[in-house]
């Protein structure tokens, strides 16, 4: 991944430029590597990168033979090598995974996301029709915002983090994802129309395990491409274990097909070799896990099973509760949000992924998605009905931009580090939401407990043949969120500081420019006045709060340890 910004049709492009640098400048932690700009009649964009795929000729933005195409991408494009076959008559200028886009373009105009398999945000500029073509990934993985100022109505911007936008916008959204836009028509216009987002709609389709199994697998070995060093986020939960697991099995078996007389793209990719046959995984053959915690967390207990069991290098990393609360407010400035859920998760992410960036690591896998598409939260059980189920599940998808993704983006991308996250694989998410939701509930006294489909699906007892994926115990280990899984003294203490931080008063007296977005805890409170000394009013509507259903009965914090089926584990 890397960062981006463009400014389209502005006034004075070339007198905007040293500022434009210095805005791009602000995203430089996502991609340290290189910076470029081009700038073209009246529009800029620049790129600031961080070096995955293509080390030594993948540059942005990148520019078409001709002169009239410009494109700056943000993310991954896991299809590449195949793009490049169907697309063999255009000029390609680099390696670079995301140069296929602009050829795509030129074929398929603005259905040129739809062919895409990956994670990405990309502006693309035609100079010839001065014309800008933006899009985001089906989930929105990848983060990316729009902006415009009432002052220059005609400029549009468009950057991977706020940051980039508050000096200059007044009027700032998220990005849709699974949407384009484009400039000639002014208008974002849906390409991703699963029929599993259609409202009301009821998918029958019954559970093929061995299906959901391949079809997972294959989206983390799709992952794996890479010429640097990688591994996988290892909370010791289901979803993470999982990955890591497969992950690991992938990993050696790579090294073990590996010719080293002929070059294979996807074999290469997968070991870190590059086409010229430079090794670029650090000489590691084993996968390398990494794990953090306060001392005695569950998440730490659980990782280190999962470690030994399946054989990865593993790398357990501590915290205090005050080294969590000193870094709050950089995970506030990187994060961009408010909402409670997701500065608790974030927080120790953001804190391990400077330690696995330490380490020389550039890329890892991990879990979200899982939760979302499986109904896999503790508050789900009480989901009165599977049509009731679905449409839950079918809402957290497509928030997961606003939350889980935009945790797992910038609390990695914060140091330089790209995330993955195999769950979110398109063909995956539509084989796995296409499934009846029925079989997706949760129903304890029967013996289905949360996600029993993906569990049941990796349970190999009956398959003699194939070798377990994780230990009993890990298999079927009851959900712990992962603000949660780190200690749950975690949570008591932002609790409590916020208690010293924010008087009774300060609650009775409602601020103005919240409006009716007023905090209801203590915490929220104290969350919102961080954010506020960063960011403008404008940029508070791209926030949303993470908070369990409230007509089914849930308690209104935010925290898995509420929800009336959860199990205590080993307290921190």
């Amino acid at each position: 991944m890397c960062g981006i910004f463009a400014a389209y049709k502005h006034e004075n492009v070339e007198e905007f430029k040293p500022h434009a640098l210095q805005l791009s400048k602000r995203i430089r932690h996502r991609g340290p590597d290189w910076s470029g700009n081009v700038v073209k009649n009246s529009t800029l964009i620049a790129h600031e990168r961080l070096a995955i795929v293509g080390l030594e000729a993948g540059a942005q933005p990148i520019n078409s033979a001709c002169g009239n195409y410009s494109l700056c991408v943000n993310g991954e494009i896991y299809n590449h090598i195949q793009l490049r076959e169907q697309l063999s008559d255009y000029d390609f200028q680099t390696l670079s995974d995301c140069e296929p886009i602009i050829p795509l373009y030129l074929k398929y105009d603005i259905d040129a996301p739809k062919y895409l398999d990956g994670m990405f945000a990309w502006c693309l500029y035609d100079a010839k029709k001065d014309r800008i073509v933006a899009a985001r990934d089906p989930i929105g993985i990848t983060t990316l915002y729009m902006g415009r100022s009432s002052k220059n109505p005609q400029t549009v911007y468009f950057a991977s983090e706020l940051k980039c936008l508050t000096d200059d916008c007044d009027s700032i959204i998220a990005f849709p994802p699974g949407h384009v836009y484009d400039s000639e028509t002014d208008k974002l216009t849906r390409y991703y129309n699963p029929r599993w987002m259609e409202p009301g709609y009821m998918p029958t389709n019954p559970v093929d395990y061995k299906a959901v199994r391949e079809c997972l697998e294959k989206a983390v070995r799709k992952r794996l491409m890479a010429e640097v060093p990688y591994g996988v986020l290892l909370s010791g939960g289901l979803d993470s274990s999982l990955i890591a697991s497969i992950a690991a099995r992938e990993t050696a078996r790579a090294n073990d097909e590996l010719d080293p007389t002929r070059y294979d793209a996807e074999k290469h990719h997968l070991a870190g070799i590059d086409a010229q046959g430079h090794l670029h995984s650090g000489g590691w053959t084993r996968l390398h896990s990494f794990a953090i915690g306060l001392p005695g967390a569950p998440d730490l207990l659980a990782a280190r099973k999962v470690a030994t069991f399946i054989g990865s290098l593993h790398h357990e990393h501590t915290f205090t509760l005050q080294e969590g609360l000193d870094a709050l407010d950089d995970v506030i400035y990187h994060l961009e949000t408010f909402d409670v859920t997701t500065i608790r998760a974030s927080t120790p992410m953001f804190l391990l992924s400077r330690k696995i960036k330490a380490q020389g690591v550039k890329m890892v896998l991990s879990g979200e998605g899982s939760d979302e598409i499986f109904g896999g939260y503790l508050y789900f059980a009480q989901a009165p009905s599977a049509a009731e189920f679905q449409a839950e599940s079918v809402s957290r998808v497509k928030n997961l931009y606003l939350s889980d993704c935009l945790r797992a983006n910038k609390s990695t991308m914060a140091w330089g580090l790209e995330a993955r996250v195999p769950f979110l694989d398109r063909d995956f998410l539509d084989l796995c939401m296409e499934l009846d939701p029925h079989e997706k509930m949760i129903k304890p006294e029967e013996g289905r407990i949360e996600k029993y489909l993906l569990r049941k699906a990796f349970d190999t007892k009956d398959e003699p043949d194939v070798k377990p994926y994780l230990p009993e115990e890990i298999l079927w280990r009851q959900k712990e969120q992962f603000s949660d899984g780190v200690g749950y003294s975690w949570i008591d203490g932002l609790k409590d500081a916020a208690e010293k931080a924010i008087t009774d008063e300060m609650m009775a007296t409602p601020r103005p420019e919240w409006g009716d977005d007023q905090p209801t805890t203590k915490e929220a409170y104290w969350y919102r006045l961080k954010f506020d000394k960063f960011f403008p009013k404008s940029a508070a509507s791209t926030v949303m709060r993470w908070i369990p259903k409230a007509d089914w009965g849930c308690h209104g914090d935010p925290s898995g340890r509420f929800a009336k089926i959860h199990e205590k584990h080993i307290d921190a």
